[in-house]
């Protein structure tokens, strides 16, 4: 009976050491509230990219973010002719680096789509551009997700 309680004790340890090890992507998809954030990764040809070693800092919109979009956003940014805008689109919520949200100062911050963003940090609360990360330091094997309410658009080339 010993050694079979030993056993599940290392199984159970195994499996919590393996679910912590899940990358960016992973993670995403076991939260449940990023659908459209994965379905768009996909569209864009970009889930690779977040499964890579990194380390990354992704913040990312919620379900509901991508639907407070304008009706007809989301439909259109997932077609195939616009995979080159939806990319950079992904590309402007991802920066180099694991950055927490204790390590958050206000300023600017390049992304992996070229431009900043503006983090604004005051009285506890972290400002993404006009988006307020609602979940920080969600934990993942290639870096950190920061949950945020909005969807962040790059500015204009």
């Amino acid at each position: 009976m010993k050694k079979l309680t030993l056993l599940c004790t290392a199984l159970l340890a195994l499996t919590v050491s393996v679910r912590a090890a899940e990358d960016i992507v992973a993670t995403a998809k076991s939260a449940g509230t990023f659908k459209t954030l994965v379905a768009a990764l996909d569209a864009a040809g970009k889930t690779s990219m977040l499964q890579e070693k990194g380390p990354y800092t992704v913040f990312a919109p919620t379900d509901e973010a991508f639907a407070a979009l304008p009706k007809g956003t989301v439909e259109n940014l997932l077609k195939p002719e616009n995979k080159a805008q939806l990319g950079a689109l992904l590309a402007y919520h991802v920066v180099s680096g694991e950055v927490l949200a204790a390590n958050m100062k206000t300023g600017k911050v390049a992304t992996a789509n070229g431009a900043d963003l503006n983090v604004k940090v005051e009285n506890g609360k972290v400002m993404i551009n006009d988006a307020t990360v609602v979940k920080a330091d969600v934990k993942a094997s290639n870096g950190v997700i920061h949950v945020i309410n909005k969807v962040l658009m790059p500015p204009k080339a």
